[in-house]
């Protein structure tokens, strides 16, 4: 059997994006996670998304819209002690977004500080006939900031194992996650830095952009970086709209990305080029050549740069039509 699907674990939140006339706020569904499971979906590869909600009116936003794209919810859990997560995204005038803090919570924790374990094996039969059919497990390394949530997820990480599932890690660092954590605001930043960097040794493909590289690797060598590491993963670097440098299958390059002078919003490109990514390599074979590779990542950067045409994460990720009729009018 061909393995085809995705799972995607982590967090699932909305990004209370600060309107451009900065007057107020407008409320889009994200978190990074949450974003590649639903872009897969729309480039037609069956996805499944497992986190934590809460029980509110959020948490019921986000089902509505997984169903609507027919996101597998086998897994999702819900907690009516916590609350979805609010964050407050700022932009800056090129579109560029930043975190500018977290609304209030109703507990002393968010919802996805709480993937717990237990539920998770009460559904451990389920989760391996999930397995047999899964090529990549996708995680970032946000909820490792909550000891129970980073439970269930290397709980599960080692199942996919067993049934040779590809971990692919974002390392999406942010600290402000782990500053507001009442679990690890006292860990320190060398601390925190070391904790995600062992837990980069279970990837076999890693997305990081180019100032996590230096942070975490003191490089921005994507084969150096997979020399750090235990599995000697496929390293993808992205540095916004600057080319794309990449270790892939033992082959070293760069890939120059498209441009575009209607960027709006960033909020959620690295997600869409990853899922991209991940839908090209299932659909279209791991890649042999520097040929296939260029292809790949050209169809990821295509993925990530129409999400950025207007706002919000998953509300602008294109479709896999959408994406061919792009590359299509980059050959004319």
């Amino acid at each position: 059997m061909k393995k085809k699907k995705v799972i995607c674990i982590g967090e699932a939140l909305i990004d209370r994006i600060r309107n451009k006339s900065n007057q107020g706020f407008t409320d889009f569904l994200g978190g990074a996670p949450a974003n590649v499971a639903c872009a897969l979906r729309k480039l037609k590869i069956d996805s499944t998304f497992i986190g934590s909600l809460g029980s509110d009116d959020y948490g019921k936003k986000f089902i509505t819209k997984f169903n609507k794209l027919d996101v597998n919810l086998d897994f999702l859990q819900l907690d009516n002690y916590s609350s979805t997560r609010v964050v407050n995204v700022d932009r800056d005038q090129f579109g560029d977004r930043f975190f500018a803090g977290f609304e209030e919570r109703s507990h002393s924790y968010f919802a996805d500080e709480v993937l717990k374990k237990k539920f998770i094996e009460k559904e451990i039969l389920n989760l391996e006939k999930s397995f047999i059919e899964t090529k990549y497990l996708v995680t970032g390394t946000i909820l490792l900031s909550s000891p129970i949530s980073a439970e269930a997820i290397f709980f599960i990480l080692e199942q996919a194992k067993k049934f040779q599932v590809e971990i692919v890690i974002d390392l999406n660092w942010r600290e402000v996650f782990w500053d507001d954590s009442s679990f690890s605001s006292e860990i320190t930043k060398a601390a925190r830095v070391n904790l995600i960097k062992n837990f980069l040794n279970h990837a076999n493909v890693l997305k990081l952009a180019k100032e996590e590289a230096t942070l975490f690797f003191e490089s921005e060598n994507p084969l150096q970086i997979s020399q750090q590491l235990s599995n000697r993963p496929d390293v993808v670097i992205t540095d916004g709209k600057n080319p794309v440098v990449w270790y892939i299958n033992g082959l070293q390059g760069i890939t120059e990305t498209p441009s575009s002078q209607k960027i709006v919003d960033t909020t959620g490109a690295g997600d869409a080029f990853l899922a991209g990514l991940i839908s090209k390599l299932i659909s279209s074979g791991y890649p042999s050549n520097e040929l296939e590779i260029q292809d790949c990542v050209n169809f990821a950067s295509v993925c990530g740069l129409l999400t950025c045409l207007g706002e919000g994460a998953i509300e602008q990720q294109p479709d896999y039509e959408k994406v061919n009729k792009f590359l299509g009018s980059l050959i004319k």
